[in-house]
């Protein structure tokens, strides 16, 4: 799926080659189980260590391709990018192998930290029992050793029941890594203000409009209390209404969450149906935009020379109800599929980050500055044909603040 061709031929072009590397790792059920029974087995979080495996495979071997295994740098798209800075906080930010680290740069594309609850914690809890009853093994003595036995398809079966990510839960998952005490000590959010994590430079930023994609499944929350009651259900168990209340009416109601809701900038267009702009917007900030203004706050905290720079997409203003959607620039940036200035501009910053861990070195010339994030909190904003300028990273504040003093009530 993540072919790496044209981002190599567009570093061979700038005279910056690199070796591309993409990792197979379990994902859902197979890697990211949650449950009582999975904790005590001491099986949690097994994806993430199929990615620290690879790293470690690169470590050991890329030398042989011609690679330098000091000069590593993980990029990944929302989940991946999200495991980006997983992996930057395994082990309390232990990212050595042999002595040596296993990477000296990071890029998430959409993701950042995702405050969690446990792997045992009741939601997750509430996975494993179903998984446990559709694959037949409820009642038996050790349903972890009758899950193992089951044919795949039946796993699979069973693995898939749960909601998935275009469904009416959304963005709810029902497997993501979680804290189990030893690979994820704490919720990614505690482990970024502590500073436990590898700090190394690294490049984090969102498409304008991460929302509206998962906003599509659910045109009966029309009302306020609706999304309220959608909200603590299914993502965040342990907020009270009220606190989600407040959070949503940080946000405008009516006509004016039209005219400012997702997809950004349209006015009264692309309201679907009732309530899709302002929970459009909503989704999108809580689990990707805003959160990652209130991780480059914790981690500027927590190590304040170490550099990031961040960025706000805007390429595909105008496509209909979606905008620049999430995942987008997979299409942008990763396949190139459209060769405009956003395309070569976004892989030459990136070449140049991996190459330099400075996305500017080689680039004055052709693109602007790019400045670091902690220097005046500036996005460059990615345009389709043209340079974009800075933005002010300050947008819908309020809600920004709410989030950041209450990220302890928003775990998932």
């Amino acid at each position: 799926m993540y072919d790496g061709t044209g981002l190599i031929n567009h570093g061979v072009d700038l005279k910056k080659p690199f070796i591309f590397v993409a990792v197979n790792y379990r994902v859902a059920g197979f890697g990211f189980m949650p449950g009582k029974e999975i904790l005590a087995d001491g099986s949690s979080n097994l994806g993430l260590l199929d990615q620290r495996m690879g790293l470690e495979w690169v470590a050991d071997n890329i030398a042989s391709f011609g690679g330098d295994p000091s000069k590593v740098t993980i990029w990944g798209e929302s989940a991946g990018a999200i495991s980006v800075f997983d992996q930057m906080a395994l082990y309390d930010g232990d990212n050595t192998y042999k002595g040596k680290p296993l990477f000296r740069g990071a890029i998430m594309n959409s993701g950042s930290m995702v405050p969690a609850d446990p792997v045992d914690c009741p939601k997750g809890q509430a996975v494993y029992d179903l998984v446990v009853r559709e694959a037949g093994c409820a009642g038996k003595a050790d349903t972890l050793n009758c899950l193992r036995d089951v044919p795949y398809q039946t796993f699979l079966k069973a693995v898939t029941s749960t909601p998935g990510i275009l469904s009416y839960n959304s963005v709810a998952l029902s497997y993501l890594p979680r804290p189990d005490g030893k690979v994820l000590t704490q919720s990614p959010d505690i482990l970024a203000a502590t500073g436990k994590y590898a700090a190394v430079p690294m490049i984090i930023g969102n498409q304008e409009d991460e929302g509206t994609l998962f906003g599509l499944f659910q045109p009966n929350l029309t009302t306020t209390d609706r999304f309220v009651d959608y909200l603590q259900k299914l993502f965040f168990n342990g907020a009270t209404k009220a606190q989600l209340t407040t959070l949503v009416n940080t946000y405008d109601n009516g006509v004016a969450a039209v005219i400012s809701g997702s997809p950004h900038r349209t006015a009264l267009l692309n309201e679907i149906f009732p309530g899709f702009k302002r929970r459009s917007a909503v989704l999108g900030d809580l689990v990707f935009t805003l959160t990652r203004r209130a991780f480059l706050s914790l981690t500027k905290a927590a190590h304040p020379n170490v550099p990031a720079w961040s960025y706000l997409a805007t390429y595909n203003y105008g496509t209909p109800i979606l905008g620049t959607f999430h995942g987008s620039d997979l299409l942008q940036v990763f396949y190139g599929i459209l060769p405009n200035y956003a395309s070569r501009q976004i892989r030459t910053y990136y070449t140049n980050f991996v190459h330099d861990l400075d996305p500017n070195v080689g680039s004055a010339a052709q693109y602007p500055n790019w400045p670091r994030w902690d220097q005046g909190k500036k996005l460059i904003n990615f345009l389709a044909n043209r340079a974009g300028g800075l933005l002010d990273d300050n947008f819908r504040s309020d809600s920004y603040d709410f989030i950041a003093k209450n990220v302890g009530a928003l775990y998932i």
